[in-house]
């Protein structure tokens, strides 16, 4: 394929920058294309400013744009090289200084001039066409002139800009549709952990060792915990009420305070060192499966506050609260939760079924309406109150039929 510059005459009838323009604020008759424009996706003509009739009376016919004409943006950091092509027609509108017009004649197909201009070859390489200090990015006429095109013939022209718009749309329908789906995915997920919480994703099974012997098991080894002095002597926390059961549960599951079913829930210290992956994990969406577990962080020179395997950490600043992860079973390192982060340690119950507790539409409905702080970022979650916070408790063995059936069917949903 041979290579044509812009500024052969076999390209291009006119590549030129507007005039510098004299503004009129009082009358909106003439309209004149500035850099603000000219966008990637439209041409703008609302935010246009205006001239004077005497300056625009001035204009030479061919300064008006044309339909196929090329709008490129040649001043500014940030707006330098921006560009768009008229599809529109318009009556006597000129463009301004900032802006350069380019006019193909009848052999070249603007379209195909076009999306070689807004293609990686020019835009990630425009540093090599650019004047100016980096206050003032500048794209002169001169090297804008001097930039090589791959020509082919103006059939085959034609044909590739074609192809380029069509794809451009599939890929625009794609994007739709995998929008489409995450939405759907996040509901699909959120229904089947609602289901799950209700005690209706897996049936239940009669020799199950009901949840009440679970939460004796679970009262005596903190007893014996405070005994040994393992762990702090906590105010007791007050009956559940009728009207704190938000849905009807099965008969061998248990309404539970998560205070009561857990050996530690509060915030860790704000360490020398914070472990890397516990701030990574904030671009990490909720529902999150293929990652559920830290495995590591950086090593901290300090052995208050460690965390440890299976413990569950939930985070509890907006936006990303309810944001749930559990601790993997890692070696060699002393990790602390930032202060970001709400810390839940048990031993009896199964950590899968508990992260996926954290994580239900109830729960997060829960925490949400709980938060205090100024608005915005700052809202968040205090352990206090998540202590407090009621928790639908299923036998051990069903718990661990719950989990199973909720990775799988994230799985299947992923």
């Amino acid at each position: 394929m041979k290579k044509s510059r812009l500024t052969s005459p076999i390209v291009g009838n006119y590549i030129q920058r507007g005039r510098s323009p004299k503004y009129d604020k009082e009358s909106l008759d003439h309209p004149i294309i500035s850099q603000k424009c000219v966008q990637w996706n439209s041409i703008n003509i609302e935010d246009a400013k205006h001239i004077t009739e005497d300056f625009f009376k001035k204009l030479e016919p061919y300064r008006f744009i044309q339909k196929n004409d090329i709008l490129w943006n040649s001043t500014g950091t940030g707006t330098v090289g921006r560009l768009n092509i008229v599809k529109d027609n318009y009556s006597h509108v000129p463009v301004d200084s900032h802006v350069t017009l380019m006019r193909m004649n009848q052999f070249i197909d603007s379209d195909y001039i076009y999306y070689f201009l807004r293609s990686p070859q020019i835009q990630k390489n425009l540093g090599d066409y650019l004047t100016g200090t980096t206050k003032q990015k500048e794209l002169g006429l001169t090297n804008i002139l001097k930039i090589n095109i791959p020509l082919p013939p103006v059939s085959e022209q034609s044909r590739i800009a074609a192809k380029i718009v069509q794809l451009l749309a599939l890929l625009r329908k794609v994007e739709s549709s995998t929008q489409q789906y995450a939405k759907l995915q996040t509901l699909l997920k959120s229904k089947v952990l609602d289901l799950a919480m209700r005690g209706k994703l897996v049936e239940q099974d009669p020799n199950d060792e009901p949840a009440s012997v679970l939460l004796e098991k679970i009262k005596a080894e903190k007893e014996q915990l405070i005994k040994e002095k393992k762990m702090k002597k906590s105010k007791p926390l007050p009956p559940i009420a009728d009207d704190e059961k938000p849905f009807e549960i099965p008969d061998s599951w248990e309404w539970v305070r998560l205070g009561e079913v857990n050996t530690y829930i509060g915030k860790n210290i704000h360490p020398e060192k914070t472990p890397e992956q516990l701030f990574e994990l904030y671009s990490v969406p909720i529902y999150e499966t293929n990652s559920p577990e830290i495995t590591s962080g950086k090593e901290i020179k300090s052995n208050k506050q460690t965390v440890i395997p299976d413990d569950i950490l939930l985070c509890k600043i907006n936006p990303r609260i309810n944001r749930v992860w559990r601790v993997g079973n890692y070696t060699n390192y002393k990790n602390i939760a930032s202060t970001e982060w709400i810390v839940v340690r048990q031993s009896q119950l199964l950590p899968d079924y508990l992260r996926y507790v954290l994580m239900s539409p109830y729960f997060r409905k829960l925490l949400q309406s709980n938060v205090s702080g100024v608005g915005g970022s700052l809202t968040r979650a205090k352990p206090v109150l998540v202590k407090k916070y009621v928790i639908p408790i299923p036998p051990l063995s069903e718990q661990s039929r719950i989990s199973l059936k909720i990775a799988h069917l994230f799985t299947l949903l992923k």
